[in-house]
């Protein structure tokens, strides 16, 4: 098969931190789903594991992590609901222990065991890959398999980041940058009834919001036209912080949804933080919360835009993605008919 792995991470824009090479089919471990790569996300976690933002997990791994599948084969002793040609997801979360006091609690994405696909596991950037078989996904019926696979990363983590945002009905919500994951987040939070505000930079970005009912639109450093109740930062921009937060409302929430951000500036107490206003990150994701958003997708379409790519123009894909050149998310495309 095609595949990519990560060779010495560094920045995209100047070196070629991944390597497109062929290898072996894997052989699926007991426990496991043999898949055949349908179509994979690229998200800007990929971008930071490949340029190095994020520490080393394993080396060489194949990046990818909103790998949309086709059961090919099941380990022998694998219990699972799946059979052979189903269709699932492949989301960020590939496993956890179970057993400490966060998968105990329902907080399975603060495990300290945890492993993450495309990370600690190869992923999706092949033309097979393998799935713990407890953590493959089933997915909502009506979309492309280009739509399903921002779901699975984008969309989960967007959707628990609004969560925790704890946004009252009706409420107001700011969005600080606006691609693959805060473009599927503002549909939500519209179909729950909020106003949102979108805070970006792109042009395009910004045109894209306000089709999907953006309330106002402006650039990322721009003040809302009203106060916020909650605001959530999808870009991995720490001097976003202070500005986010000067424009939350009395007892606002600011979610920072990234797995990476650059610095952040020093913070005034009582221009940036009183009034019980809080700051909160997001690590991760949980099944629940995976299960509960794969089902709002399914009870409401959503529009979700794609830009696609072959899977051997992935490097391509990360060089756009990191400048800044498309709407929504981009999604690799894997040849009709897979190598052997």
């Amino acid at each position: 098969m095609r595949v990519w792995r990560v060779t010495d991470t560094g920045p995209v824009s100047t070196t070629s931190p991944i390597e497109w090479t062929r290898e072996p089919v894997p052989t699926p471990s007991p426990g496991e789903l043999l898949i055949r790569v349908d179509a994979c996300g690229v998200c800007r976690t990929d971008l930071h594991v490949v340029e190095g933002d994020l520490p080393v997990h394993r080396p060489h791994v194949v990046p990818g992590h909103e790998v949309v599948g086709t059961v090919v084969e099941i380990a022998p002793g694998t219990t699972t609901e799946f059979r052979v040609n189903d269709r699932v997801g492949v989301p960020w979360l590939h496993s956890t222990c179970g057993r400490c006091v966060y998968c105990r609690r329902g907080a399975e994405n603060l495990c300290p065991d945890s492993t993450y696909t495309g990370w600690d596991a190869d992923g999706g950037y092949a033309e097979f890959a393998v799935v713990p078989a407890a953590y493959a996904l089933r997915l909502p019926t009506g979309y492309s398999v280009d739509e399903l696979a921002p779901l699975l990363c984008a969309g989960i983590i967007g959707f628990r980041a609004l969560r925790r945002a704890e946004l009252p009905p009706g409420g107001r919500l700011g969005l600080y940058g606006f691609g693959g994951s805060a473009h599927l987040v503002a549909q939500v939070a519209i179909h729950q009834g909020a106003r949102v505000h979108v805070l970006t930079q792109a042009p395009h970005a910004r045109r894209l919001a306000a089709d999907l009912g953006a309330v106002s639109v402006g650039g990322a450093y721009d003040s809302p036209t009203e106060p916020l109740d909650a605001a959530i930062i999808f870009a991995p921009v720490g001097e976003l912080i202070p500005t986010a937060l000067e424009a939350l409302d009395r007892g606002g929430i600011l979610c920072l949804a990234g797995i990476h951000m650059s610095a952040t500036p020093p913070l005034d107490y009582r221009r940036h933080l009183f009034h019980e206003k809080e700051i909160r990150s997001v690590e991760a994701n949980t099944r629940d919360d995976a299960v509960a958003f794969l089902q709002f997708a399914d009870d409401h379409r959503l529009q979700v835009t794609t830009r696609p790519y072959r899977l051997d123009e992935a490097l391509h894909a990360l060089r756009d993605l990191k400048a800044g050149r498309f709407a929504g998310a981009a999604v690799l495309h894997p040849a009709v008919e897979p190598e052997p």
